[in-house]
């Protein structure tokens, strides 16, 4: 599946089809392999799958989950740091979740604990694109507001 969408990205290319409607699949790395190469994997943007996937119990319980495990840190809270923590993670076709990562940074304190608790998430219910479940980039952010 993920080799014909990239034959058709390369298509699009080359007729000219802008690149807002070829933006649907993102390469990401993935790791290092055991020969020290740099591994990708390719994932839908969670605007571009026909089902995105979802936390368990749904926005509700994202937001409780995110509420019972966020910790401000106390050094922070002194200091008077605050914002929103922008992440972005994979929720791959399994469900699992992987890849969790700083889009927007606040100060280091913040962000630390704010992928601290992404980190932690349980398996979400996958994205799928035309009913096969697929890898999708996720983006959420945490706050921290005294």
């Amino acid at each position: 599946m993920i080799k014909i969408i990239r034959a058709v990205m390369v298509l699009a290319v080359l007729i000219g089809i802008p690149a807002s409607a070829r933006a649907q699949v993102v390469r990401v790395m993935s790791g290092v392999d055991n020969t020290g190469a740099t591994s990708y994997i390719d994932v839908f943007e969670y605007d571009y799958v026909s089902e995105k996937p979802t936390f368990p119990g749904g926005k509700a319980k994202f937001d409780e989950f995110i509420n019972k495990n966020r910790r401000y840190p106390k050094e922070a809270y002194d200091m008077g740091i605050q914002g929103r923590v922008t992440c972005w993670f994979i929720v791959n076709a399994d469900g699992t979740v992987s890849n969790v990562s700083l889009l927007r940074s606040v100060h280091e304190i913040l962000n630390e604990e704010a992928l601290r608790v992404l980190r932690l998430m349980p398996p979400w219910n996958p994205g799928k694109h035309d009913g096969v479940p697929v890898p999708v980039r996720v983006v959420r952010s945490i706050c921290f507001w005294r």
